[in-house]
């Protein structure tokens, strides 16, 4: 008979842990995109990036947000509520939300990097690597004493 009790508030427990976590990871990944921005030189042309430079990183903070105030908000939610019929549903809304924002970004910080054959974009690693690879042959490079390939080390794995 004590089992059957202690049955329903340890599940309780572990249903309050799991929505704890899932309001700490949405909290923390919305206050991680806000505050981010990266700047670079290039060629003397100095380059910003801002999560509200692209929709895709926007609409992700956005299901973040949403996400963490759900999350917080059935935090309170009283246990005898008839109210929690309707947050399995919910949940599972929340879930493609934030699903949908996190492959957003995803599909933009790939383009980002591989770049597009179809918009003629070779993405920021290629030419960050033509770039290198063009100052390592430039003569006055040469000159100075700076070698096109890195020095050769003998260090054994």
């Amino acid at each position: 008979m004590m089992k059957l009790m202690t049955m329903p508030k340890t599940k309780r427990v572990f249903t309050l842990l799991l929505r704890v976590l899932a309001l700490g990871s949405t909290f923390a990944a919305a206050v991680v995109m806000a505050t981010s921005h990266e700047k670079a030189n290039m060629f003397g042309v100095r380059f910003e990036a801002k999560y509200s430079h692209t929709p895709a990183f926007k609409y992700f903070l956005v299901a973040n947000v949403v996400g963490s105030v759900y999350s917080f908000l059935v935090l309170f939610l009283p246990a005898e509520s008839l109210l929690w019929r309707s947050v399995v549903a919910l949940d599972v809304v929340m879930t493609m939300l934030l699903t949908s924002g996190v492959s957003a970004a995803l599909a933009i910080a790939y383009v980002g990097k591989k770049g597009n054959s179809h918009a003629v974009y070779t993405g920021y690693s290629q030419e960050k690597q033509k770039a290198t690879t063009k100052a390592k042959k430039h003569p006055n490079n040469k000159r100075l004493g700076h070698s096109p390939t890195p020095a050769k080390t003998n260090f054994k794995a």
